[in-house]
């Protein structure tokens, strides 16, 4: 069975910072790109960043890069999205999620093969 199982979302204020992680079982995360999304109320979901062993990269959509740090513990098969300088625009449900075949670039999620069932985050002003 696979699982992806996303923490440490909760109420943080404006400017302060979270790490979420997203624990895997029933695959290895160094086989898949492991994507980071995420969806506010009314809104279409959105690819956050991405990270990929297999092909040594990383990517971050525009809105996030320079406040949000995608990495990997390959020995605890969990991925984390650090992220600093939170803004009201970063609440949503975030979500990860794993292809075995995607290009980090791309961060699309109709190549997403498995799914959390997200964690929130919500900043306040």
């Amino acid at each position: 069975e696979v699982q992806l199982v996303e923490s440490g979302g909760g109420l943080v204020q404006a400017g302060g910072s979270l790490r979420l992680s997203c624990a895997a079982s029933g695959l290895a995360i160094d086989d898949y790109a492991i994507g980071w999304f995420r969806q506010a109320p009314g809104k279409e979901r959105e690819g956050v960043s991405c990270i990929s062993s297999s092909t040594a990269s990383t990517y971050s959509a525009d809105s996030v890069k320079g406040r949000f740090t995608i990495s990997s513990d390959n020995a605890k098969n969990t991925v984390y999205l650090q992220m600093s300088s939170l803004k009201p625009g970063d609440t949503a449900v975030y979500y990860c999620a794993a292809a075995v075949y995607m290009a980090c670039w791309s961060l699309n999620d109709v190549d997403m093969d498995y799914w959390g069932e997200g964690t929130l985050v919500t900043v306040s002003s």
